[in-house]
């Protein structure tokens, strides 16, 4: 198999764009990173879209043939396939765009991931559908329910805390204030998360993820290729997808996220590196429960051991383990199929050196993408 670069990373903004359609917020991110990788366009040879659920959020199925009209590689047929695999839709468009290239059957290729959910008013309703719809909607539980259930397990079993959790989500915003793609630049404190609604208790408002309008866009390229558009490229040294049960109950231990913990340990194989090699991680915190819980299935610490490099700080800029320099999906938003492709591209701006005042020395990054409570989970290590 062929090596790949990333050599090129656009980002729309995320949040509440009603002032942009489906339509305009793919065409920002895809011109900005057409114009970083220093690209005509022409040059593109497939695309790869994580979308969840453009059906409901904005009524538009055949999302792939959209995208490729409204970014003008229609008019050259280039092929664009759509992929769909819930809040980790945007990880496996980013492993298939991977494939492709490593193949050998593409050169330069697009991955990307989009999402619209600010036009409908039952966005929560359509993320529940990432869940067990027979064995755990129908009976009445929510993906918040469920997160909250794993979160007040962790609180029995090993001490963890609300205001743990809650400071998890003051640091994602301390981060997220020097995003400038980031839905919310703003700092919080302990007592405002503390004070919120609880959505599922012990999870609260500020807890959890907004579910936001948003794309963005990586240009990937085998080795030759990309040289001869940058001199530093940052190139994915694995990108592995592994599955679990889809219901909770299926699970031995609803704290152990097994699809995670086999993506990691066959993505940090292939890489050739171990954790302690990787100096910046973006995970996927789409409630503060399910960051904590990354830290101890990624393995930056024993299981049960979470709340206590929150406490340490390691997870800081600066600690041993930066998490989620960019906001994570707390701050900068969970634009819900471009999600796995926001993170990748984080890590990759961290390697080249363009993360600003949010900027983390490091030569390896990860980027962990799940859907659901962690029944699909895409694992890529990024190397500068």
């Amino acid at each position: 198999m062929r090596r790949v670069a990333v050599i090129g990373v656009g980002m729309s903004k995320f949040g509440e764009l009603w002032n942009m359609s489906f339509r305009d917020i793919v065409i920002s991110a895809g011109t900005e990173a057409i114009e970083d990788a220093n690209l005509e366009g022409r040059e593109i040879e497939a695309m790869y879209i994580g979308n969840m659920s453009g059906g409901r959020f904005i009524s538009q199925e055949h999302i792939s043939a959209l995208i490729a009209d409204y970014s003008g590689l229609a008019s050259i047929n280039v092929p664009s396939i759509r992929v769909e695999a819930g809040d980790a839709s945007g990880g496996v468009a980013l492993k298939e765009a991977y494939i492709s290239v490593a193949s050998g059957i593409h050169d330069i290729v697009i991955a990307a991931g989009a999402e619209k959910v600010t036009d409908v008013g039952f966005a929560g309703e359509i993320m529940d559908s990432t869940i067990d719809q027979e064995w755990e909607a129908f009976p009445g539980a929510t993906l918040a329910g469920l997160y909250a259930m794993m979160a007040r397990l962790h609180m029995h079993r090993h001490g963890s805390t609300e205001e743990d959790l809650a400071m998890i989500s003051v640091k994602n915003h301390r981060n997220a204030v020097n995003n400038p793609k980031a839905q919310f630049r703003r700092e919080i404190r302990v007592q405002d998360v503390l004070s919120s609604p609880y959505t599922a208790e012990p999870l609260k408002m500020l807890d959890a993820a907004p579910i936001s309008d948003g794309a963005s866009v990586l240009i990937l390229a085998s080795e030759d290729v990309a040289r001869k558009y940058t001199d530093t490229p940052v190139f994915i040294d694995s990108i592995i997808q592994s599955s679990d049960f889809i219901a909770l109950q299926s699970r031995e231990d609803i704290l152990e996220m097994r699809a995670v913990k086999t993506a990691v340990r066959k993505a940090l194989r292939m890489a050739k590196c171990d954790i302690g090699d990787v100096g910046v991680f973006e995970f996927h915190d789409s409630f503060t429960i399910a960051e904590m819980l990354l830290y101890e299935n990624v393995g930056l610490c024993s299981s049960g051991e979470g709340h206590l490099l929150v406490r340490e700080g390691e997870v800081e800029i600066g600690g041993r383990y930066p998490v989620n320099p960019s906001g994570g999906l707390k701050a900068c938003g969970h634009a819900v199929g471009a999600t796995g492709i926001r993170q990748a591209g984080e890590i990759v701006l961290q390697l080249r050196g363009d993360a600003g005042k949010r900027q983390v020395d490091a030569e390896r990054g990860m980027a962990v993408n799940i859907g659901g409570t962690g029944a699909t989970a895409v694992v890529s290590v990024f190397r500068r």
